[in-house]
């Protein structure tokens, strides 16, 4: 697995995971298959393991904090973990929400991250989501603070627009940036990404393969349990994903040129766009997991990324990304 920097100086796998799945929104869940997914990624190099406070309500967290404390300290010593703050859940099991970036907030929330994760340190904290009641300036300055506590190691964001990055960065570094980035996702080509370029700082795609969309396994909305985020979201129904298929028509050719799968390239292409991208794909499946890892021995030819870059001009996407309650703090 080839290595990249987030930022100047943490240092991670290419291909990272995103290990939200485990714990809800995608369907059942099983912890000990979820323990054997950890263990497949871990075989397979990936050292970058991401979470957050709000997944399952604290189980993601556990869970992976169960996992480090049976993995030998010699792989233990390896992993880099992310985890976020920002999203209270209501404590029924609704999809409400309220954005919370208050110091007093975040500095509960890492304490009782580092509680659950069974770590005394946190390798990169985000802010999950933008407060507009909050300055960013306030929220930096009590993330700094951790720093200089040693209960994190390094700052991260997620969904910011452009100004609020930069804004943010002048008060302490910002080693990543989170967002979702994708082929079929590609908002942030215009101010964000640049943004993020100039001051050096890392891009951890998460959904970098549409929720599982560009993988081609998903073509129909009857694919969807009623637990599944998919089954109701506006990209996934079936009209929206009838015309949305025109992508993966387009990316199939690449696949086969390069005897891979479709899910392989759109991480390929991810990679093609910046040397401090690491995707974050989250899957419930060990064989996938192996997949998506081996994504990182693609390397396209330019000819083929310029193809794939130009997808956005020919093929409007259908469908927004989350309902309204899912766009709170999103660019800020």
């Amino acid at each position: 697995m080839r290595k990249r920097l987030l930022g100047h100086s943490l240092e991670v796998s290419a291909i990272g995971y995103g290990a939200m799945g485990l714990s809800e929104f995608y369907g059942e869940t099983n912890d000990n298959t979820a323990l054997k997914v950890l263990q497949t990624i871990v075989g397979a190099d990936v050292d970058f393991i991401d979470t957050a406070n709000l997944y399952g309500r604290g189980h993601n967290e556990r869970l992976i904090g169960h996992f480090l404390a049976n993995m030998k300290s010699h792989q233990r010593q390896k992993i880099k973990i992310a985890t976020k703050c920002g999203i209270e859940r209501s404590d029924n099991e609704s999809y409400n929400r309220r954005i919370n970036n208050s110091p007093d907030y975040i500095k509960r929330c890492c304490h009782e991250s580092l509680q659950r994760l069974g770590v005394e340190r946190i390798d990169l904290y985000y802010l999950h989501r933008i407060d507009p009641q909050t300055d960013i300036e306030e929220s930096m300055a009590s993330l700094r603070d951790l720093v200089q506590e040693g209960k994190i190691a390094y700052v991260g964001l997620c969904e910011v627009s452009a100004t609020t990055l930069e804004k943010a960065h002048r008060v302490y570094p910002v080693t990543a940036l989170q967002t979702e980035y994708s082929l079929w996702t590609r908002d942030i080509e215009a101010d964000i990404l640049p943004m993020a370029i100039k001051h050096g700082i890392g891009v951890v795609p998460y959904s970098p393969l549409g929720r599982g969309f560009l993988t081609g396994k998903y073509l129909s909305n009857q694919s969807f349990s009623e637990n599944d985020f998919r089954k109701h979201n506006e990209r996934f129904s079936d009209h929206n994903l009838n015309h949305n298929a025109k992508i993966l028509a387009a990316v199939q050719p690449l696949a086969n040129k390069y005897h891979c799968t479709l899910g392989q390239i759109a991480l390929a292409w991810l990679l093609s766009q910046y040397d401090k991208i690491v995707p974050i794909p989250g899957t419930k499946n060990s064989q996938y997991a192996l997949e998506n890892a081996k994504a990182n021995e693609i390397v396209l030819q330019s000819e083929d990324v310029t193809l794939l870059n130009n997808l956005k001009n020919i093929i409007e996407v259908k469908g927004e990304r989350y309902s309204a309650e899912g766009m709170k703090g999103i660019n800020a």
